[in-house]
């Protein structure tokens, strides 16, 4: 460093003294000693927790945190792992971790090694860093779901059947996601997948009854409450273990199914209909008259009170080509449960008609906004339809419409990309099949490609869910362009990548005082 002073300069040096214990020069410092003589009397690990132990499950690879949590998903030297130890070193809050790291060790010792660093305030202010080794044991201790399991694997309190009377499984695969985003089944001990629902099964009765009340919230159930049967009970000690079934029931009705509202409910609803289309099904069930865009909301209670069934459902949606659209003058966009509708009038056109004869209906819609002349749409063919229905029989005598469409259809396009990967995929329950052999396996293939469909095509449908990057997908250089509207898919903001937490994250939690 140098000074200067009119037109030379001064070279400034800084000095040295003498450790006044060993005597080697060193920077002066508050207590005049070097960094080995200060370590050498003072010792800011003294206290500190050397040797720790703790429970691991080697069922599940949960670790045990007290008093009564078992931690689950940490893998071996994570930030997780890393953080979980950090939690269970004692008297740290004298001294400041600045650095702590994974010392590699055998996976079959059982050990864990971590290299902490810590700081504190020592003789006259000075700052002492000092690194030393916490080593853990991990001593072998099953968790009390696996050792229920491990005693007795039917070995249950509590199970929650849950039904849907529907030829279909859409409403599961829906749930299947909600239930593992918010992870409402993570106590479940089994999980079966039976005719027509899946049964859950759960080691305390609390747990079935959260889990009852989360499926309440985001579908529209029936629960009769539930049934206990007794299995043992001490007559000297008056105890009595039962166990509890619980019955729910989801509604009938699903996402784009027509119904055809008995006459007492269309007046209660304001004489909407009589034929509505169901748009949305969460908690409520969202019904929209494609006529003329008025609609209405129905919780669990209302429905159950009036309890209507479907019409058609969506596996009997039939393909149309749009011939002409026109939007009804004035044109009004009309928002229903977060989805724009226009009411338009339409020339379309059975696409299984082409070429056997010119039939052609002018119909109204609710998809004024998204069909062109030229695109394919579903709907249901009420003009060549075999329905057997009371309260559609009542309305014979009126006007009813040859054909009602539900959605835009890119069956055409899909065609052309079958058997393609693609770039998101969903994560699945651990569940065990036990439905007697009543399952077509290509019948739950094709209606689980249907569902992974719908979630390209509407955004709302996948706005509660979480989808993740597809690591494996690899985009193809000669992939070619769709001729005029490409195919609906999802984009890359709203995937999540599956990966550990970040070191800039974690920081924070790494610095205790």
């Amino acid at each position: 460093m140098e000074i200067e002073a009119g037109m030379f300069s001064v070279p400034q040096t800084i000095c040295s003294v003498l450790c006044c214990m060993c005597g080697i020069p060193m920077q002066p410092n508050a207590a005049n000693m070097c960094v080995k003589c200060l370590s050498s009397q003072e010792d800011i690990t003294e206290g500190l927790q050397k040797h720790i132990n703790i429970f691991h499950c080697p069922q599940c690879e949960s670790y045990f945190q007290h008093p009564k949590t078992w931690i689950k998903h940490l893998k071996p030297e994570s930030d997780e792992l890393l953080k979980f130890c950090l939690k269970m070193m004692k008297k740290t809050n004298k001294v400041r971790m600045v650095d702590a790291r994974f010392i590699w060790t055998e996976p079959h010792s059982k050990r864990i090694k971590i290299n902490v660093k810590v700081q504190k305030e020592v003789l006259n202010g000075v700052i002492l860093e000092q690194s030393y080794l916490v080593e853990y044991v991990q001593l072998e201790h099953l968790c009390d779901s696996c050792t229920r399991v491990a005693a007795n694997p039917d070995q249950w309190v509590a199970v929650v059947q849950l039904r849907q009377h529907v030829s279909h499984r859409r409403t599961f695969f829906y749930l299947e996601q909600l239930i593992l985003k918010h992870g409402a089944a993570a106590r479940a001990i089994r999980i079966k997948q039976m005719h027509e629902g899946i049964d859950f099964y759960f080691s305390n009765e609390d747990h079935g009854e959260k889990f009852v009340q989360f499926i309440g919230k985001v579908a529209p159930i029936r629960s009769k409450g539930y049934n206990k049967q007794l299995v043992s009970h001490d007559t000297k000690s008056n105890n009595y273990n039962y166990r509890y079934t619980f019955s729910v029931e989801i509604s009938p009705i699903c996402r784009e199914d027509l119904i055809c509202l008995p006459h007492h409910v269309a007046l209660s609803l304001g004489n909407l209909g009589p034929l509505v289309i169901c748009t949305k099904v969460t908690n409520s069930i969202v019904l929209l008259d494609p006529f003329t865009l008025r609609h209405c909301f129905l919780d669990a209670s209302q429905y159950w009170r009036a309890s209507f069934k479907s019409l058609l459902t969506s596996r009997q949606l039939v393909e149309y080509v749009v011939l002409d659209v026109e939007e009804v003058v004035p044109s009004e966009v009309v928002t229903v449960g977060g989805t724009k509708y226009v009411l338009a009038v339409a020339q379309v056109a059975r696409v299984s008609d082409f070429g056997k004869n010119d039939t052609i209906f002018s119909i109204k819609t609710h998809l004024g906004h998204l069909l062109n002349p030229g695109d394919y749409a579903l709907g249901y063919d009420l003009y060549g339809a075999n329905c057997n229905d009371i309260e559609l029989d009542k309305y014979k005598g009126g006007d009813l419409p040859h054909a009602i469409l539900v959605k835009k259809s890119y069956v055409e396009k899909r065609l052309k990309k079958r058997g393609k990967p693609r770039s998101w995929k969903l994560k699945s329950l651990n569940m065990e099949i036990d439905d007697k052999g009543r399952t077509d396996p290509d019948k739950m293939s094709s209606e689980y490609e249907q569902f992974l469909n719908d979630l390209e095509e509407n955004p709302d449908l996948r706005f509660n869910l979480s989808l993740y990057q597809n690591i494996e997908f690899q985009p193809s250089e000669m992939a070619s362009v769709t001729d005029g509207e490409e195919l609906p898919s999802v984009p890359l903001e709203e995937l999540l990548a599956d990966l550990e937490l970040g070191e800039d994250e974690d920081e924070e939690d790494f610095m205790m005082e």
